[in-house]
């Protein structure tokens, strides 16, 4: 493994501080959500199906 260079650390650094930053934020979102109807939730899950389908799709043309 190289060793560590100014560029790696520093780009560590930055990651810490938006872990540190977002994820009080993150956690407050998350409490202070709406909850999705039952409605919702299969509109989201009949999308991403036909993504997923889309993308299989897709790959087996390659």
């Amino acid at each position: 493994m190289d060793d560590l260079n100014w560029m790696q650390i520093v780009s560590a650094l930055a990651l810490v501080m938006f872990i540190v930053i977002l994820f009080p934020a993150t956690l407050d979102k998350l409490k202070n959500s709406p909850q999705g109807t039952s409605q919702e939730w299969m509109s989201f899950i009949s999308v991403l199906v036909v993504i997923l389908l889309f993308i299989a799709f897709l790959i087996s043309l390659v």
